[in-house]
């Protein structure tokens, strides 16, 4: 089984508590049609498990088939710098056929963000980083498709279906739980 090689830190997109018994990290392309499906999927799984999950969204474009994946993930990036980045990576994969840079730039309008930042954000180093930092973060831990997802720092080998994802989720806050009984009666 891979291991996620990277770990999370504060520079990673997150949302549900930092002490959450399960992290979940996605290894997502904004235009993959099968990462459309499991967003709505980890929708539900977060309204579902409340605090037991906290989740990750890192950057994986595979530009070779998703020529849109790309400009995708640097204007989610784009808008992070603004403080919304959630907000656009939800517009972006509810809007997952109008990926053209002009609908970008309307997704950063109805968020209200300053457009004209958010243009310059797009096409800046820092946003490039990020994105190259996420994607060959998956490289090193053996991420070749999308949405690869790794539950606790080990890779899930399942679907991403919402019963497979759900179960290894419990199976890996089961787990949390004996580690932290045998932590309390080591003392420590």
């Amino acid at each position: 089984m891979s291991e996620l090689t990277v770990p999370v830190t504060k520079n990673d997109h997150f949302q549900g508590p930092a002490d959450a018994p399960v992290t979940m990290v996605e290894y997502g392309d904004y235009e993959c049609p099968y990462c459309g499906q499991a967003y709505y999927i980890i929708k539900q799984l977060q309204a579902d498990l409340g605090d037991m999950l906290r989740f990750v969204f890192r950057n994986f474009p595979l530009t070779q088939i998703h020529p849109d994946a790309l400009p995708a993930a640097y204007a989610a990036e784009a808008a992070g710098l603004q403080g919304k980045f959630w907000e656009m990576h939800d517009v972006i994969y509810e809007h997952q056929e109008e990926l053209e840079a002009h609908n970008l730039a309307s997704f950063a309008y109805l968020l209200e963000l300053d457009v004209d930042r958010f243009v310059k954000d797009m096409n800046s180093e820092a946003v490039n980083k990020k994105v190259y930092d996420d994607f060959w973060s998956g490289v090193r831990s053996g991420v070749n498709g999308t949405p690869t997802f790794f539950i606790n720092g080990k890779r899930h080998e399942g679907s991403y279906a919402y019963q497979s994802l759900r179960g290894a989720i419990e199976e890996a806050a089961g787990q949390a739980a004996k580690g932290n009984k045998k932590a309390e009666g080591a003392g420590i």
